[in-house]
Formats: C-alpha cells, sequence, structure tokens
C-alpha cells in the first residue's frame, strides 16, 4: 500500500472545517494596502505613513476579526458564526479598495459596500476559502507591482540637487523681504489675450501695473505641473521628471520643496526668517520635516489619507498677522494659493472644452481677488518688497482634461497652454536688475534673482537652459519629450 502523500498548505486549508479568522483578516486588507503604496507612493512615503498603514490594513483587521469570530460562537450569536468571517472579509475587503481608490472616506460608498457585503456573504460564504486564496494571489501581483516603484525611490540619483558653483554661500548686499506668490495654473497676460483663452483681464493687470510690477509676457514654465516645477524652481535645477511617467509627481519632489533646498539654504545663510502659507496641505501629505520656520498647517491637521486638496485655508489672514509679528526683517514669504488652477483631471468629470474654459475664467477671477488683496496688504506694510507672482505651470484650457495632454500636438496654443505662466515682479525702489531679461523659463528665476541680491553676476554663468518638458504616452513613443526649445520655439525631442 502506497503512503499518502503530504498535503501542502492550500490543499489543507481549503478541505478542512477550521475557520482561519487571522488569515481571513490579512486577505482582506493587504492587497488594498500594496495597492494603495503602489498608487500614492511618494504622496505617503514616510515610516509615519507606513506604520499607520499597517496598523489600519493589517492590524486593526486581525483584531476585529479575531474577536469577532470568538464572540459569535457562543451563546445567542452562534447560529451567525458561519456569516460572520465572510461579511467582514468582504466588507473590508472592497471598504479599503474604496479608500484606496479615492484617497478618502464616504458614508455614502461605505454603506454601497456594506450592501455588497451583504449580499455576497449571502451568495459566496461558502467559497470564502477560495475567494481568500485568490485574494493572497492579487496580493502576491501587488508585492511584484510595488517592488519597482519602492526600488525607484531607493536607487534615484540625487545627482541633479547639486549645484554648479557656490550660489548657496551667496551673500546678499541687499536684504528686502522677500515674498514669492504662486497662483496655481495662471498663464501669462500675453497667452491669456490670445489663443485658447482670449479672456479679458485688464483690470487686475492695470493695478499690478499701477503698483510698480514689470510684467514679463511669454514667460513659461519648463514642467506641466505643480511638484516637477516647483522641486525644479527651489533647486534651480532640472530634473527632467527623474524619466518618470507621471508629470504630476516627481520623486522626493515635496521634500525637496518644503524640507530642504538650495533656495531656503540661500535666505537662511542670509539671516532670513522663512515662512510658508498654504491654501491646501498638497506639499505636505508625506508629513516632510518642515524647512521653513513658520506654516500655516500643522503636522496633526493632514489626514493620513488624503490627495491634499479640500476647502482651501487662509493664506490672507496669516500674512497680515506674521508682518505684524516680525516688521523688522528679513523675511522670506512663499505663498501658495490654489486659483486658477487648471481644468479637470479626468474625462469624466470634463464639463467639456468650453465649460471647462468657462469655470477657468470665474477660477480666475477668484484668484485676481485674492492677489489683489495680498498685494495691497504687503505694500502697505512693506512698500520696498521684493514682490515675484509666478505660477507654476499654465490651465490647460482648450483641452477636455489634463489627461489630453499626455497626447502628442503640433499646435502652439495646446503647448502655450500647458506651459505659459504669469511673471510679475515688483523691484524694490523700482529698480530691475539689467539682467532681467534673462527671465524666461521658472527654472532660473531664484538664480537670477541671487545675483540681483548679491550683486554678483557670475551666478549667471551657470543659469539653466530654458527648455519646457513634459511626458507623452500616447501618438508617440513613451518618454519625456522636450516641447519648447530654450529659444522659445515649438519642438518635440524625445530625451
Amino acid at each position: 500500500m502506497e503512503p499518502k502523500k503530504k498535503q501542502g498548505f492550500f490543499s489543507v486549508f481549503l478541505n478542512n472545517g477550521k475557520a482561519y479568522p487571522l488569515l481571513t483578516a490579512l486577505a482582506a486588507g493587504l492587497y488594498p494596502l500594496l495597492f494603495y503604496y503602489t498608487n500614492n507612493y511618494k504622496m505617503i512615503n514616510s515610516w509615519e505613513h507606513l506604520g499607520y498603514f499597517v496598523s489600519i490594513f493589517l492590524l486593526l483587521p486581525m483584531v476585529v476579526f479575531f474577536v469577532a469570530h470568538k464572540l459569535s460562537g457562543v451563546g445567542i450569536l452562534k447560529g451567525l458564526q458561519p456569516y460572520v468571517l465572510p461579511f467582514l472579509n468582504f466588507f473590508f475587503f472592497f471598504s479599503y479598495l474604496n479608500v484606496a481608490l479615492y484617497a478618502g472616506f464616504s458614508w455614502i460608498r461605505t454603506l454601497v459596500v456594506f450592501g455588497i457585503a451583504v449580499l455576497l456573504t449571502l451568495l459566496l460564504r461558502k467559497f470564502l476559502k477560495k475567494i481568500i486564496g485568490f485574494q493572497l494571489i492579487l496580493a502576491v501581483i501587488g508585492i511584484f507591482t510595488l517592488t519597482p516603484v519602492v526600488i525607484k525611490q531607493l536607487n534615484y540619483s540625487k545627482e541633479w540637487l547639486l549645484q554648479p558653483d557656490v550660489i548657496e554661500q551667496a551673500e546678499f548686499k541687499m536684504k528686502p523681504n522677500v515674498y514669492f506668490i504662486q497662483p496655481d495654473g495662471y498663464v501669462n497676460f500675453s497667452e491669456l489675450k490670445k489663443g485658447f483663452y482670449n479672456i479679458p483681464n485688464d483690470d487686475f493687470e492695470n493695478f499690478l501695473f499701477k503698483n510698480n510690477f514689470k510684467d514679463y509676457p511669454n514667460f513659461r514654465s519648463n514642467y506641466a505641473a505643480t511638484l516637477p516645477t516647483n522641486s525644479s524652481v527651489f533647486m534651480m535645477k532640472h530634473h527632467y521628471y527623474n524619466n518618470g511617467s507621471d508629470f504630476t509627481e516627481t520623486i522626493n519632489a515635496r521634500n525637496i520643496i518644503v524640507t530642504d533646498n538650495s533656495v531656503l539654504r540661500i535666505f537662511k545663510n542670509n539671516g532670513y526668517r522663512t515662512f510658508f502659507l498654504t491654501e491646501q496641505p498638497y506639499f505636505l501629505t508625506n508629513k516632510p520635516n518642515l524647512g521653513y520656520d513658520f506654516c500655516n498647517f500643522s503636522n496633526e491637521e493632514i489626514n493620513f489619507v488624503t490627495t491634499g486638496i479640500g476647502d482651501p485655508k487662509d493664506v490672507i489672514a496669516p500674512l497680515r498677522n506674521y508682518m505684524g509679528s516680525y516688521p523688522e526683517g528679513p523675511n522670506f514669504f512663499f505663498v501658495e494659493i490654489f486659483n486658477p488652477g487648471h481644468i479637470t483631471n479626468t474625462e469624466t468629470d470634463s464639463k467639456g472644452v468650453e465649460g471647462e474654459r468657462e469655470h477657468y475664467i470665474e477660477s480666475l477671477r477668484e484668484s485676481n481677488k485674492k492677489l489683489t488683496e495680498l498685494t495691497k496688504i504687503i505694500l502697505k506694510n512693506d512698500p520696498e518688497a521684493l514682490i515675484v507672482i509666478m505660477a507654476d505651470h499654465g490651465g490647460f484650457v482648450g483641452m477636455a482634461s489634463t489627461q489630453d495632454s499626455y497626447t502628442k500636438s503640433s499646435d502652439p496654443n495646446f503647448v502655450n497652454s500647458i506651459f505659459s505662466t504669469i511673471l510679475a515682479i515688483h523691484w524694490p525702489n523700482g529698480a530691475a536688475p539689467e539682467f532681467d531679461n534673462e527671465l524666461k523659463s521658472s527654472v532660473n528665476l531664484f538664480r537670477i534673482l541671487t545675483a540681483y541680491l548679491s550683486e554678483e553676476k557670475s551666478y549667471l554663468e551657470n543659469l539653466q537652459e530654458d527648455g519646457s518638458y513634459i511626458i507623452i504616452n500616447y501618438d508617440a513613443p513613451k518618454g519625456v519629450y522636450q516641447y519648447i526649445n530654450p529659444e522659445g520655439d515649438l519642438v518635440f525631442k524625445k530625451l
């Protein structure tokens, strides 16, 4: 008689009558956890986030499943025991996927998930172990999907963060208070008058002119989104999206922008207090260490599960209060407002090309109100301030959604809608430096300002080239492309 073959764990698991509450809980949370990390890694790449998500996605369900299984085995609850683990598995699995997909909680979606879990429990509870096996297979796939994302983050080269000269040791000969105000998606006045925009904006343009701002026509960003632009701006260097595949997120961008960068070092080395005021915690979603001395958001206000976009927080009152508390300076303020912004990100939410343009016009009016009030407050209390109003990218008007920009286009209006940005500067005493004609794209803004404040023209020898870049996924081989060359001409050149 041949000896019986030893059964593997999976066969034993399927064929015995035991319940496995801890494994059932693990199966419910593991794939959604890996899915969330794969799609949001750059927003949650901190040990604090890892501890939180492991606790919520894995440890919490293990405790709940184990306790519920034990309680349902005694007394009047005994008849419910066959239903408890299936229901909890379905409910937690789909609830976690809901959180992973929407980066937030909704009672309506939770009620829908509850109903689905009840229905699946009644229909599929006898197949629970096979479903657990399927969930664990998804988790294995999730590990293989997440691994290259983590490896890319760990192996990313920091060489681009190095400066080619000693600009970080620059000594300012002039120390005015500096206000860097960034209205998200605000295109240049020159572009507002033409192309896909054709939006009257004379009132605000005249307001700036009357208050001695100098406008820089045809100025543009080097990148197509907030994070890649600002990481480049504050490092005064090109990163070319770190050879990524999504132009909205770049590696380590949040830490560069709010924790440590060349611009912050220069101002701090010259005795400046530094202030970061923002309407949204978009730069703070991964809870980075704050390199600024003051911020209008505390770490405790940042949710672990968030897109960083919600109801806007006031920046005008904090600016007024900080100016009153520290009138002597020198102070550096980075003020981020999220109007006018850009058109919707997805086709499903789009109001159509014209509908999105109308929404942009409404948001532009709101932006003008905020910028006018901010400017009036600054000039009333600090008339010789250095004020820079510069956007991070264009408004993408003329498209149904920003997704259209992933497709190759040879239309200059299309390209300019992505990259055109406002630049208006209030120079102290109305005296712009003779080399301000070098202000063509955002990457060189602070290198030029540093040369101006330090009266050291040698820093201009290492200006970055003024190309504008985007990631293309359709109608051309996928990759990073130069869309506008340093001379301002429309091109299409793969890096």
